[in-house]
């Protein structure tokens, strides 16, 4: 449509319409840009909610591509539904706006004869319905995931403002400034002309493109199947070039044209789809406003492209055919790469573990209570040396072992469901079985057993109900679980919910993907039990699977390995908890998360090198953390990931995020959860930096106020009134008048501390305390 250039008569359009709000006539004002003028505003108070697969009403608004595409009806996280329904991601899936249009969505920047657009509607319901401020919201606004959003379309708008008169945009949050209002009403006016201003490589980033685009479509059987396991591996990644331009990170995808064409995107639903014949690996600019929830990065340049070449082509070795690309092939990655050497794979995903990790537990679901309902609250993640590795270092193993390592989920009948998970649950306890014996044979476990390559060989984990996270090295005192990661492991979970998770897909395809993953889990668990001493497996093994678990552990999971001594000398009372002490003590030079304040071992509980105003703070806050809440009743009342932004005295500040530990008798069922938690164990830890995509709550508290935060923290305990009190007093409700200065500080920090990690934060979760 013409409106969607921004041509000079753009200022002629907004006169027809002054009787908008704020409008004003080209006389008296510049025409508006969107980059300069409008991106800016989305930035600030949309991005927050609109972005990702979970973007309210699939509105997306990094980009001007996003905001022209508009609106749709069809929520994409909908586990219920019987058949898969198309893709619909930007970008990708379409193009143009017709193409978008054909797709079902509708515009929310057109006007509709007389009646202005859907987007300024909304504006102006939100801003002639101001929230009061600081005050909490009105119970009849639902927030979170739990929130039905109705979408109207331009025609159902006058029915949904008579039914929700305050909930208008921006939704239940201090809205729009007079100035961003009357910007924005002045460009709707105007026709909403956007400009396109794509990301270029710079020359140096170009260069660097070239080599690796060159690396990846080499010819030949060999170079072809490195190539697609590269790609397969990579293509959720932001990467990010040495030397490239800050803020510039690129994607793989496949391409019907070859480098130095234009791309043209082969948009299959997996990236383990048929490509067709002809195809190319390239890489283009990620653009638009990048966010925090689906920023997983990874860093490319010489080294890493020297290491790649290394790995994978320094081996005598050859592909003499090449795999296909249907459902078995999608459903066991170890057969349809076995021509590669399972040692240059493994020690590729070890390089970046953490990459691999992120991917699945924070990667493209953008909610993630699909798979999260299966893993602890925190848990310690480590890695099996390759040497140690039977699956890489012993070839006859690897051939018994590869046929049983298949997973489900590519078939998505519903009707079939429980006849293929029994048949993936049986191949899978199979090779538990073989697993088992091959390990009996070999070495007793030794520290030796871990991988200590780097400090990717040492990850935390925190889940926050339906969203978790990733972090280098050890944070937090020891926790209930750790889980240990050898290659097939690792690999069959990268796949099962980063390759092959369809969050399109059907409840079969779902459910199929979350049961597995209940077997990924308990795995990753046994690996780790055979560090404990042989004769204390069981218990420990019992007291994860309580209240219930006992019953899963006898119908779906293999017997552990209870008579193999462990090489390890651990305490015999408790061993889990002495060789998680051992461990941070073994591993001080690669361990990137020190934590003195929840692993408090003398006086000072703080870090050396922040200033005496900040060391007496961290004191204070670690008053908090390691406590249950059975004595620290107001963690009730807490939300799972909370913010603290201490300003100090001078003006600066440091953010810590305290995150709520909840405890489970067990996490081995699909339903349930409620019945299977246990209240009186959680607990808290407190970490710098935003541990989090999602903020539940921020608290602002002066350095001064900390030992009296504390203690009114202690003194509250499960009274609300209490709690209320805190929150008024240095909460950061949604109705603050500064919630906007205050939520997009915690990315500041981020990129203050970790430039290449910074992104829009998402405001989805919000709780309304």
């Amino acid at each position: 449509m013409l409106h969607r250039c921004f041509l000079a008569w753009a200022g002629a359009c907004a006169l027809l319409m002054s009787g908008m709000a704020g409008a004003q006539s080209p006389q008296s004002s510049p025409a508006i840009s969107y980059t300069r003028d409008i991106q800016p505003i989305f930035t600030e108070k949309c991005v927050a909610c609109h972005a990702c697969n979970d973007a309210a009403c699939q509105l997306k608004l990094e980009s001007p591509e996003g905001a022209v595409r508009g609106a749709s009806k069809v929520p994409v996280y909908q586990g219920e539904r019987s058949k898969a329904v198309p893709t619909t991601r930007l970008f990708y899936d379409a193009q143009t706006e017709e193409q978008w249009r054909a797709k079902g969505f509708y515009s929310v920047l057109d006007n509709q004869g007389s009646q202005a657009a859907l987007m300024a509607r909304m504006l102006e319901l939100g801003h002639k319905t101001p929230i009061t401020p600081n005050a909490k919201l009105p119970d009849e606004i639902v927030l979170g995931l739990e929130r039905n959003n109705m979408c109207p379309m331009p025609q159902e708008f006058d029915a949904y403002a008579g039914a929700h008169p305050k909930e208008g945009m921006p939704l239940a949050v201090t809205g729009l400034t007079d100035k961003q209002y009357q910007t924005m009403q002045r460009w709707l006016a105007a026709g909403a002309p956007v400009e396109y201003q794509p990301i270029q490589p710079s020359a140096a980033e170009a260069r660097q493109i070239g080599e690796w685009e060159e690396l990846l479509n080499r010819p030949g059987s060999t170079e072809a199947l490195v190539g697609r396991w590269l790609y397969e591996h990579l293509f959720l990644a932001h990467i990010y070039f040495v030397g490239g331009e800050q803020g510039h990170f690129f994607q793989w995808v496949r391409s019907r044209t070859p480098s130095g064409k234009p791309v043209d995107i082969i948009a299959t639903r997996r990236p383990n789809d048929p490509p067709g014949t002809d195809f190319y690996y390239r890489l283009i600019p990620v653009q638009g406003v990048i966010v925090h929830k689906t920023h997983i990065t990874y860093p490319m340049g010489p080294q890493k492209l020297k290491r790649v070449k290394q790995l994978f082509y320094a081996g005598d070795w050859h592909a003499t055919s090449l795999p296909g690309y249907g459902p078995r092939h999608r459903a066991n990655p170890l057969e349809t790469f076995e021509a590669i050497p399972a040692v240059a794979r493994y020690q590729f995903m070890l390089d970046n573990a953490e990459y691999f990790v992120r991917t699945f537990i924070r990667g493209p679901v953008c909610r993630g209570q699909i798979a999260t309902d299966v893993i602890r609250d925190n848990f310690w993640a480590l890695f099996q040396e390759p040497a140690f590795d039977r699956y890489v270092t012993d070839a006859k193993y690897r051939g018994e072992a590869t046929p049983l390592l298949a997973m489900p989920g590519q078939i998505d009948d519903v009707g079939s469901v429980l006849t293929l998970w029994h048949a993936y649950r049986d191949k899978r306890n199979e090779y538990e079985k073989l697993r088992r014996a091959a390990y009996a044979e070999m070495p007793v476990p030794t520290w030796s057993t871990l991988w200590a390559g780097n400090d990717n060989a040492l990850l935390t984990i925190f889940r926050h109900f339906d969203s978790a996270t990733v972090s280098k090295g050890l944070i937090g005192d020891v926790p209930l679980t750790m889980w240990l990661f050898d290659y097939p492991l690792l690999e069959r979970t990268y796949y099962q919910l980063a390759v092959n998770f369809d969050v399109f897909g059907n409840v079969s395809h779902q459910l199929q993907t979350r049961l597995y993953f209940d077997l990924i889990r308990n795995g990753a668990e046994i690996n780790f039990l055979r560090l404990m001493p042989a004769d204390k497996r069981g218990a420990i093994l019992s007291d994860w699977y309580q209240n219930g678990g006992k019953v899963k552990m006898w119908l779906d999971y293999e017997d552990i390995d209870d008579d193999t001594p462990s090489g390890l000398k651990l305490d015999k009372h408790d061993p889990k908890r002495d060789f998680g002490l051992k461990l941070l003590q073994r591993t001080k030079s690669i361990n990137a998360s020190p934590d003195p304040i929840n692993r408090c071992t003398g006086a000072y509980c703080s870090r050396p090198e922040v200033s005496e105003e900040f060391r007496d703070a961290e004191q204070s806050l670690s008053r908090l953390v390691s406590r249950p809440a059975a004595g620290l009743k107001v963690i009730d009342q807490l939300p799972e990931a909370t913010l603290l932004r201490i300003e100090g005295q001078g003006g600066e500040r440091q953010i810590y995020s305290l995150l709520r530990n909840r405890a489970h008798s067990n996490v081995a069922f699909l339903l349930g959860e409620a019945r299977r938690y246990q209240p009186g164990l959680d607990t808290l830890t407190l970490y710098p930096g935003v541990l989090t995509s999602y903020p539940n709550f921020i608290f602002n508290v002066p350095a001064a106020d900390v030992p009296e935060f504390v203690e009114d923290l202690e003194y509250a305990g499960d009274d609300a009134e209490r709690f209320e009190r805190i929150v008024m007093r240095w909460g950061i409700r949604r109705s603050h008048p500064q919630f906007w200065h205050y939520f997009h500080d915690l990315n500041t920090y981020i990129k203050e501390t970790q430039p290449v990690e910074a992104g829009v934060l998402d405001m989805n979760r919000y709780e309304n305390l």
